[in-house]
């Protein structure tokens, strides 16, 4: 063992180690209990970030402490490797999409395995190999024939100097990213899954997970069931009678309606422009834009009166029709009603136009003002109707049965649940992604991909210019034979969407090899015990593979539906940032890595300069590490500089798993000394440990006042540790860790004083290793052996997990405090079974008592067994 603590040669001998008896590779056939733990696999950009490095050590952990305990734990990884930022990479660079993925994969495992991660790479999968892309296919194709995938029109984001379809992000203020021009809304056709027939599983199914309640309630309010009415406001055009289909959730307001606004899309605003075209640049303007309900939202609300008029279903009252840019044609059916006294969007919109505003809500105690919106308009808990005619005075769900009966008794309206959910696009306009497997013939139409020619591979040599999606452009890729008739044809271009990639992964890590989507062994290991993932993705993510699964399910494929029983979001790692803004406003972000900062005598930052040329920089504060920012700290060099374990170490202990992590060099310096203690500590003591017997050879009772201390605090500890292990709390375990290091060197010359010393340190120490080894594996690791722990071919890696002797905790004295007349004067250590007179008898004798009781004969002694002895003269 050498004397200095050298991290890489420490990490690369037990990677090494590991890598030669094949330490991760985890079978089924097991009699332990299995355990699945899964961190969301990463989209491979290049480099792992520091999100990464704490998202998959607490996996890490969690994994090695299982195995120490007996489970049988698989931890596999994959790479979600299509989507739009390699085609991005692509044109930036000049190659094809698949160079730069495949590259960037071989790059980010090998950082992965420097960090030392207990990962099976036999499972390992990439989601743009056609092994894996074609199950995408052939589910579905699976899910065309059971009529859950289907086609139809939908709107999409159109460039009209690329000639190719923009996601919504690539959507700049209404522009192509890449062209500057404005972008328009098109129709075209597209597949969609119907998700929306899974919403009252995937809404009553949230119950028995054991996720997080916020992930919960946005799921929850994303699937958005909604108890309302679906009514018409009648109107005639052309000599017909129609009807302007709206739901809402209030119809207690529905006197209140003072307009009505459709979408651009919608074929009353087709119909109106014939007959006025000045509405047409409008409608135009309208069909520009992000067709994001997000963006929607957060838009300027416009609008234009058409001139044209609905009735009330109630009253007959003219209601006037106006466009609006905040309605989209995709949700409901493409018309809102106008009630701006109690909706806010609509009464910022009536502020605007000069709309009328009337209130038919009351608050008892509250004022009502047309000027300015307050959160009470919108009450319907305790508000009563007012300027209604007969349904005054009614209370909301009063309100809603009346209107609705006399609707219904119109032909008009109905009660109708609805939901927010929509069904899920799968078509993508893009390169890089899983063809979907159709082929488009003039005779026959369109024609699924036989199961024998699945895959549809995609070609890898392709290079995106930005214009259009090359695979339209592909001859070799779109011409065909029809399947049906043998006649010319050609394939679909689309690709779909990334989503679909990883809605199943995690299936597939149980079973890569299989010639069949899964097999046996899927529901062997699945659903997952334990996923591990950022909030960001609790929505869109989490909620189609909790659909994918359930068809699955519902295919006959798999006997369970849902994909995980329990979810933990790690919380963001946030760094500080530093900045210049020139004249134009512009920021130049600085990396904290080349700034220097001065802090005032309390330790607080208050000022800044650039490594680089010694000028000021601002202080931009706390936020999520970002390549934008120019805050993020590169995990390799930080495994250059002071080692995975010291990584490791820091971000477990910064902050429980849940929190965010605020970065901190001092932190990591912090962590590096404590290792560095550790191995200095187990360098001087290695002949002492080395050749001391075990301490099951050891009579307990023989231990001297010293090796009971010790015992006592490290199984102590050790309980605590073993208790916030279960409960992912590794911020808690760490300082645990810390602590019994620090009793170990405390009283080490005290318990080698003994005859039985040895033996008890070797036992502390073997403790301590084992407490820390899943967070920290390689130094632990190599102490383990130097120390002539080693058990098996594994070492520590196989060394069971420490057990708590409850008889080490008890304690043959206690420690009570003495208090004289009510204030605490001293301590009294008693034996743990003394009786009350002997307590009292020890207390009276104490030097306090004759110190503070005045010379009083004790009028009262109060014992508090275990706490405490007042003694009151």
């Amino acid at each position: 063992m050498q004397e200095k603590y050298v991290p890489a040669e420490v990490e690369s001998a037990a990677q090494q180690h590991w890598r030669e008896i094949d330490a991760y590779r985890t079978e089924e056939r097991s009699d332990k209990p299995k355990f699945f733990c899964v961190s969301m696999l990463p989209y491979p950009s290049g480099k792992l970030h520091m999100g990464h490095v704490r998202n998959y050590t607490i996996n890490d952990v969690m994994y090695r402490y299982l195995r120490m305990n007996g489970h049988n734990v698989l931890m596999p990884m994959g790479w979600d490797a299509f989507g739009m930022p390699a085609e991005n990479a692509a044109i930036a660079n000049n190659v094809p999409p698949a160079k730069w993925t495949y590259d960037n994969i071989a790059y980010m495992k090998k950082q992965m395995q420097a960090m030392g991660l207990a990962i099976d790479w036999s499972r390992e999968i990439a989601t743009c190999s056609p092994d894996y892309y074609k199950w995408n296919q052939w589910l579905f194709l699976k899910m065309l024939e059971k009529g859950i995938a289907y086609k139809k029109t939908g709107t999409v984001n159109w460039d009209p100097v690329d000639q190719t379809v923009l996601a919504n992000e690539q959507v700049i203020e209404g522009r192509g990213w890449r062209s500057g021009a404005l972008v328009e809304k098109r129709e075209i056709p597209m597949y969609y899954l119907r998700i929306t027939d899974y919403a009252d599983a995937l809404l009553d199914d949230l119950e028995g997970l054991e996720w997080p309640e916020r992930v919960k309630v946005m799921q929850q309010n994303w699937i958005g069931k909604s108890f309302g009415v679906n009514f018409g406001f009648p109107y005639e055009i052309d000599g017909e009678q129609r009807q302007l289909r709206v739901f809402t959730t209030r119809a207690d307001t529905l006197l209140g309606v003072t307009f009505c606004a459709i979408a651009a899309e919608h074929p009353l605003a087709t119909r109106l422009a014939r007959d006025r075209p000045e509405l047409q640049p409008f409608i135009d303007e309208c069909k520009s834009g992000s067709v994001a309900e997000a963006d929607m939202a957060t838009a300027e609300k416009k609008g234009m009166a058409t001139g044209f008029f609905v009735r009330h279903p109630l009253t007959g009252a003219p209601v006037e029709v106006w466009i609006g840019n905040y309605v989209l044609m995709g949700y409901g059916e493409g018309a809102v009603m106008g009630v701006p006294a109690h909706d806010e969007r609509d009464f910022a919109f009536a502020r605007c136009y000069g709309l009328p505003i009337t209130q038919v809500v009351d608050v008892d105690g509250q004022t009502f003002s047309t000027e300015r919106w307050q959160e009470w308009y919108a009450d319907k808990t305790q508000g009563r109707l007012v300027n209604s005619g007969k349904y005054d005075g009614l209370a909301f769900a009063a309100a809603v049965d009346a209107i609705v009966a006399d609707l219904a008794a119109s032909h008009l309206g109905e009660k109708q649940t609805t939901w927010r959910l929509r069904d899920w696009g799968v078509s993508r306009q893009r390169y890089w992604g899983t063809p979907i497997p159709i082929i488009h013939c003039a005779q026959c139409g369109d024609v699924p991909v036989p199961e024998d020619q699945l895959p549809v591979i995609l070609p890898e040599d392709l290079v995106p210019d930005g214009s259009g999606n090359p695979l339209a452009k592909s001859a070799a890729f779109v011409d065909t034979t029809c399947p049906k008739c043998g006649a010319a044809a050609k394939r679909e271009t689309d690709t779909m969407d990334t989503f679909v990639d990883s809605s199943w992964y995690f299936s597939r890590y149980t079973c890569p090899d299989a010639a069949t989507m899964v097999d046996a062994r899927t529901d062997h290991w699945m659903p997952m015990d334990q996923y591990i993932g950022g909030i960001e993705h609790a929505i869109l993510h989490l909620l189609y593979s909790r659909f994918w699964t359930k068809v699955m399910r519902d295919l006959g494929l798999v006997g369970f539906g849902e994909p995980a029983k329990r979810l933990l979001t790690q919380g963001m790692v946030l760094n500080d940032t530093f900045y210049r803004e020139d004249a134009s406003g512009k920021k130049t972000w600085f990396n904290p890595l080349d700034v220097t900062v001065t802090h005032d005598d309390k330790g607080r930052p208050v000022g800044a300069t650039s490594v680089g040329d010694g000028q000021p920089v601002v202080l931009g504060g706390v936020e999520k590490m970002s390549k934008s920012k120019n805050n993020g700290v590169d995990p390799q060099s930080l495994i250059d500089s002071h080692g995975a374990d010291t990584s490791r170490l820091f971000t477990m202990f910064a902050a429980p798993p849940e929190q965010q992590l605020e970065w901190s060099g001092t932190g990591v310096e912090g962590a590096s000394r404590f290792l560095r203690r550790l191995w200095a500590f187990a360098h001087a003591e290695r002949e002492t440990i080395v050749s001391a017997p075990d301490f099951a050879t050891v009579d307990p009772s023989a231990l001297d006042d010293a090796q009971k201390a010790l015992r006592r605090e490290v199984h102590a500890v050790l309980k605590q540790a073993d208790f916030d292990y279960q409960r992912i709390q590794y911020n808690t375990v760490v300082s645990a860790a810390m602590k019994m290091l620090k009793a170990i060197e405390a009283a080490r010359d005290a318990v080698l004083a003994g005859p039985h010393g040895p033996a008890v340190l070797r036992e502390s120490v073997g403790i301590l290793l084992r407490a820390l080894y899943p967070v920290v594996p390689h130094v632990t690791h190599a102490l383990w052996e130097a120390l002539g722990y080693a058990v098996g071919l594994g070492g520590l890696l196989d060394a069971p997990w420490p057990q708590v002797d409850a008889a080490a905790l008890e304690m043959a004295e206690v420690e009570l405090v003495l208090q004289v007349n009510g204030k605490a004067r001293g301590t009294l250590k008693v034996a743990k079974a003394a009786s009350r007179e002997t307590i009292e008898a020890a207390a009276l004798a104490h030097e306090m008592f004759a110190r503070f009781g005045n010379g009083q004969a004790p009028k009262k002694i109060i014992v508090v067994p275990g706490r405490l002895v007042n003694i009151v003269a």
